[in-house]
C-alpha cells in the first residue's frame, strides 16, 4: 500500500521543488514555474489529488464561451486531467488511486499539467501572484 511518504518520494525523483504544507497533512505545493502557480499535490487515501487554480470563472452570461472553451482544451489536450470550475475558479485536477500508485503515473499527470499551463485559456482572468 502506498503512502504520502512514496508520493514524496516521487517528487524527490522528478526534481520537482516543493514544500509540505504542515498545517494540511498529506499536501505538497509543487512549484511549477515563475509564472505558473503551484500545484497542490493531496494525498487524502484512497486518492492521490492533483490540482491547480488557474483563474476566477466569469459568472452569468459572460461564461458561456469559456465554458465552451474549457469542454473544447478537455477534449484534446488532456487525458489524465479535466479543466474545470470550482467555486468560482477555473481549476485543473485529477485523481489518481494511491494503493497502485506509480512513479510514471504521477509524472505523466504533472507533464501534462505544465502542458496546459503553458498555453492559457481565452477569456480567464488569470489569479493574483502571491509574493
Amino acid at each position: 500500500m502506498r503512502t504520502e511518504k512514496d508520493v514524496e518520494a516521487y517528487l524527490l525523483r522528478l526534481n520537482r521543488r516543493y514544500r509540505v504544507l504542515e498545517d494540511t497533512p498529506g499536501t505538497f505545493l509543487v512549484e511549477v514555474g515563475e509564472k505558473a502557480p503551484p500545484l497542490v499535490v493531496r494525498v487524502e487515501p484512497p486518492l492521490v489529488v492533483v490540482r491547480v487554480q488557474l483563474g476566477d470563472a466569469p459568472s452569468g452570461d459572460g461564461a458561456a464561451p469559456l465554458l465552451r472553451k474549457l469542454l473544447e482544451m478537455n477534449a484534446k489536450q488532456l487525458v489524465h486531467a479535466a479543466y474545470g470550475v470550482d467555486d468560482g475558479k477555473v481549476v485543473i485536477s485529477s485523481a489518481l488511486e494511491l494503493e497502485n500508485l506509480d512513479f510514471n503515473e504521477l509524472q505523466a499527470t504533472m507533464d501534462e499539467i505544465d502542458m496546459a499551463l503553458a498555453q492559457p485559456v481565452p477569456g480567464l482572468a488569470a489569479p493574483a501572484k502571491k509574493n
